[in-house]
């Protein structure tokens, strides 16, 4: 692996001596490519801290734009920022609060059309998107490229953050079995507790700079749950289904989405 630089060296100090990570650990977060699915409430968090600890190649796949009711939660944005594009202003002021990161902005919505030819780019996928079709997509194409996803969603007053697809770990469709297509799901609009994303958004930074690092332990096989007014956290086992890791299935999915 090629050396820290110096100023990466000064930058990134204080994880430098820290056990667990040092320079080995923090080397192997500058080499990682990692995709952010979503620039929205989870995505702005996970962006900013994933930009300032020091990630080598960070994508960023959004192609909303920003709107007023954007800025009780997603703090990235400001009212001069209503109307822009998500991944470029969030790239933008990643570039100014870290050079040293290659930032890689994806005005696309992923679907079953694209995801593989996009994902294949990275080592690690944020799942921190509002889109229930757009889950099942990432974890499919997690599996066949064997990458792994660490899952985010807020609900109201409540956070659930877990892993998936790794070291032989659960998916996404081992916790949602998928009994009728997302698609036909209806998306009412909720309430959003507004540092709830915040809280989430950071421990999924938190699960992958363990991936990536190899310290501590991963939420793989669990789900843990995080109750806002009561500041709980519930845990839950997930179990590993073998028929979710069919891949000749899988394939099927996006070959036939791709047909339409």
């Amino acid at each position: 692996m090629i050396p820290l630089s110096d100023p990466e060296k000064l930058r990134y100090h204080r994880h430098l001596i820290l056990d667990g990570i040092g320079e080995t650990g923090q080397t192997r977060i500058r080499n990682a490519r990692i995709l952010v699915v979503g620039a929205g409430g989870l995505g702005c968090p996970v962006i900013q801290y994933l930009t300032a600890t020091g990630v080598g190649k960070l994508g960023i796949l959004d192609d909303d734009q920003v709107e007023t009711s954007n800025l009780q939660r997603q703090v990235f944005y400001g009212f001069d920022d209503i109307g822009k594009l998500k991944s470029i202003v969030a790239s933008s002021r990643m570039r100014k609060m870290n050079s040293l990161v290659e930032m890689v902005m994806i005005n696309r919505r992923l679907n079953a059309q694209n995801a593989l030819e996009i994902i294949k780019n990275y080592d690690l996928i944020l799942d921190c998107t509002d889109n229930l079709e757009a889950r099942y997509v990432i974890n499919d194409a997690c599996i066949l490229l064997d990458k792994p996803m660490v899952h985010g969603g807020v609900h109201k007053y409540e956070g659930q953050v877990s892993v998936f697809n790794y070291r032989n770990g659960p998916s996404y469709r081992c916790l949602h079995p998928e009994t009728i297509p997302a698609s036909q799901i209806p998306r009412p609009v909720l309430g959003i507790y507004s540092v709830l994303p915040g809280i989430i958004g950071l421990m999924q930074v938190n699960e992958a700079l363990k991936i990536i690092t190899g310290a501590g332990e991963t939420l793989s096989g669990k789900l843990m749950i995080y109750k806002a007014l009561s500041t709980e956290f519930i845990y839950l086992d997930i179990q590993r289904n073998p028929e979710n890791f069919n891949r000749e299935i899988l394939m099927k999915r996006f070959t036939e989405a791709k047909k339409v």
